[in-house]
């Protein structure tokens, strides 16, 4: 059985180094703004906006010496999202929340997997309608968010899952994310997405589905900064890719 054998040991490399690039991943959150990496591909910042809408078109959320503040429209799905498509990537997001309403938002990974931004401050336990959360697959470890009016900040480092020629999932992604100091996912897995409102399936349009149709074959797709009608402020936004997929979006490609 040396076949068999070789194949369980490349297979406990692999895992190995999955948790290794796991336990790797502490990013630093002590002093926002963050900085980017040398590495990283910058999509917001003082001189850098690098969103469109879903339409593919200029983003109608206005912006104002780097921050972009969610602007509410077409039913709540007036999301925006990356010029950048990436496959495995570190995702880092700063944002704020108004001081009025929920502060209902989020950073949807790939348009499938959103992580949770909203106030929950004060909850002793939470769920995955709150901060820190995967909607729809794991709440957050701990109740990291902070209040009204302050930057915070998330880190996330995610792994797409893979997929057939067919674009039937052959292998769950995960996701491990930071959410002010503090780890509140931890190698999450994510598969099909379980969610009827995120961008390729509610209120969705051409621009979107020609994405989401590369994207079952490629594995490979943006981030979406979420409109769910409020006022939340975004800045400093950056993409670490993990390997060579990572290119800008265009229709024509």
């Amino acid at each position: 059985m040396p076949t068999r054998n070789i194949l369980l040991a490349l297979l406990a490399v692999v895992a190995l180094q999955r948790v290794l690039l796991a336990d790797d991943f502490q990013p630093n959150q002590q002093s926002l703004p963050v900085a980017p990496p040398e590495d990283a591909i910058v999509l917001l910042d003082g001189d850098t906006n690098k969103f469109l809408s879903k339409h593919g078109e200029e983003i109608n959320w206005p912006l104002e010496e780097g921050v972009l503040t969610s602007t509410s429209g077409e039913r709540n799905s007036n999301h925006i999202v990356s010029k950048l498509h990436f496959r495995d990537a570190d995702i880092h997001v700063e944002f704020m929340l108004p001081g009025k309403g929920t502060g209902n938002s989020g950073i949807y990974i790939h348009g499938n997997y959103e992580l949770q931004i909203i106030n929950s401050v004060g909850k002793e336990k939470v769920h995955q309608g709150d901060i820190g959360a995967v909607y729809g697959f794991a709440p957050a470890l701990v109740n990291a968010g902070q209040g009204p009016g302050k930057w915070q900040v998330y880190d996330i480092r995610y792994r797409a899952p893979r997929r057939d020629e067919k674009g039937k999932i052959t292998e769950p992604g995960t996701i491990t994310a930071w959410l002010n100091g503090q780890k509140v996912q931890e190698e999450t897995k994510v598969e099909e997405p379980r969610s009827q409102y995120h961008p390729y399936r509610y209120n969705t349009t051409e621009y979107l589905n020609a994405i989401w149709d590369k994207q079952k074959q490629t594995s490979v797709g943006p981030v979406f900064l979420q409109d769910h009608n409020n006022a939340v402020k975004f800045r400093n936004v950056w993409v670490k890719p993990l390997d060579d997929e990572a290119s800008v979006y265009s229709p024509a490609n």
